[in-house]
């Protein structure tokens, strides 16, 4: 764990690097030719929700970095509003701090918004998006209100009722009562998260632009990936930005809802892994620009 002062604040963040890779795991490259790897965690979770992702690829020698949003986890707690822009410009000035030129980005829910919001300013920071289980329309009015009475919430109760509620939408209900420790673990990040930075990123949110036209002028590789049971970013939602995108892969995730990540860890990395190795310019285990993959739990 280190932390880093940007943009007036204070972040926590761990970097992920595995000195001493086997050739057969980098696909025969050196460590210095494989992309670092960034990711953005969802609302409201902190970076520990990475921790199967960071692990499996700095196995493979990818120099992994994880960070909690300002608001969340151990990083420094701004009330009011924090809107999509002020975290990726976070996002940046860590890039910019650990000298980390162009990366692959990939957030989750709120952190998928998070990497189109800095792919709007930044692209030439990027070489490939990881977009999983978010969406690219604009919020709606309903959203909007909705979002701000759920701020209000948050910062009258607090997160205990709030993360109970959630929790079997998080992760599906089936998986509730088959993965306690997930469970168990999403629910523990859920109640962690201070109610203040909460309550500022959901009024942020709230004031989130529409990136589908962004979307069509992407010229990295997109690698989109949703739960089969997501019931907050249904598969329709993530259909529509590999539609969208000019050069995508979509990769469903049976037996899991928004955080497939953690509920099929296995087959969430074996698809993040052939996208990096497409990203490598390497042959190995993907399919064709426009794939369309199903993934099954065993699968890989």
């Amino acid at each position: 764990m280190a932390y880093v002062s940007v943009n007036g604040v204070t972040l926590g963040y761990d970097e992920h690097v595995c000195r001493d890779v086997p050739p057969s795991r980098a696909n025969g490259r050196s460590a210095v030719d494989l992309p670092p790897v960034v990711l953005v965690h969802g609302h409201p979770f902190n970076r520990r929700m990475w921790a199967p992702q960071a692990a499996a690829l700095a196995a493979d020698g990818h120099r992994v970095v994880t960070a909690d949003l300002r608001g969340y986890g151990e990083s420094e707690v701004v009330p009011g509003v924090t809107t999509l822009e002020v975290f990726a410009r976070d996002t940046l000035a860590l890039l910019d701090h650990l000298g980390l030129e162009r990366v692959v980005l990939g957030g989750l829910s709120m952190g998928g918004q998070i990497v189109m919001d800095f792919y709007r300013m930044f692209p030439e920071r990027v070489c490939g998006l990881l977009l999983a289980d978010t969406f690219a329309a604009a919020e709606t009015p309903e959203g909007r209100a909705a979002r701000h009475a759920m701020a209000d919430r948050l910062l009258a109760e607090g997160m205990d009722a709030y993360a109970d509620e959630v929790l079997d939408r998080m992760v599906a209900p089936y998986n509730v009562t088959a993965l306690p420790q997930v469970a168990a673990d999403v629910r523990a990040m859920m109640r962690s998260t201070p109610p203040e930075g909460a309550a500022a990123a959901l009024r942020g949110r709230a004031e989130r632009p529409d990136y589908c036209e962004l979307l069509t002028r992407v010229t990295v590789p997109a690698l989109v990936v949703v739960g089969r049971d997501d019931a907050y970013t249904p598969v329709r939602d993530a259909e529509a930005m590999h539609r969208l995108l000019p050069d995508s892969t979509l990769t469903v995730v049976q037996g899991a809802a928004h955080m497939p990540n953690l509920e099929r860890p296995a087959e969430f990395n074996a698809a993040f892994r052939a996208f990096l190795t497409r990203v490598c310019g390497t042959t190995g285990h993907y399919g064709a620009t426009g794939e369309y993959a199903t993934v099954r739990p065993g699968e890989d």
